[in-house]
């Protein structure tokens, strides 16, 4: 669906991502607390949009595939679902090290971070068993595994605000909230992600077609 942006998608990205920068290190104020280490916030907060969004078509197509069984949508759900996973990840690595000098330690059994490690092996072996499933000729199990594992990914935006946990609420937290500097640079820089998710996804499509 995002195939009609490829034109403009690039040059998009580039003035998201350059404006996001500058504005990461040089508009945006140093955090009094956490100081300069929490400028990987932003990045941290771009990753869980791209992972977000790539999950979320990954279940769309596995749906579309269970009703239609157009194996394009198959091959659809897979590349979004490699994004994810590879977004994940990195939302794991950023984390841990805002994590380090701000909590103390790596690893802490937070339910928000413990909750995406589970999104992330989840997915992780959705790639795994596409492929096993394939292999055997039945395709659709792996979709109906995706349904089930996309069950995690609003768990983890719950966690933070249920169960009681030291993440930080970015949206709708009570008594807190971020200067206005600090938002307008998030909002910058998810617009910088969203458009390096669509230009990814584009290559990542194209690439298969070779």
């Amino acid at each position: 669906m995002f195939l009609m942006f490829q034109k403009i998608t690039l040059p998009l990205l580039v003035i998201f991502m350059t404006a996001s920068l500058y504005m990461i290190f040089q508009y945006a104020p140093k955090e009094k607390i956490m100081g300069d280490v929490q400028r990987i916030f932003y990045f941290h907060m771009g990753y869980v949009l791209v992972f977000t969004f790539a999950f979320t078509m990954n279940l769309i197509h596995s749906i579309r595939f269970l009703r239609t069984n157009n194996k394009l949508n198959l091959k659809l759900a897979y590349i979004h679902a490699e994004i994810g996973v590879v977004f994940t990840l990195l939302t794991l690595v950023s984390g841990m090290i805002w994590a380090k000098p701000v909590w103390g330690t790596w690893w802490t059994t937070d339910p928000q971070l413990t909750t995406t490690l589970i999104l992330f092996i989840l997915y992780l072996t959705y790639l795994f068993f596409h492929k096993l499933s394939e292999k055997a000729g039945v395709p659709r199990y792996s979709s109906i595994f995706a349904i089930i594992a996309f069950i995690d990914l609003p768990i983890v935006y719950i966690s933070v605000r249920v169960m009681r946990g030291i993440s930080p609420v970015v949206f709708g937290g009570k008594g807190g909230g971020i200067a206005p500097e600090m938002m307008d640079t998030l909002l910058v820089t998810m617009g910088a992600f969203f458009f390096l998710y669509i230009y990814l996804i584009n290559l990542r499509v194209r690439l298969d077609k070779t």
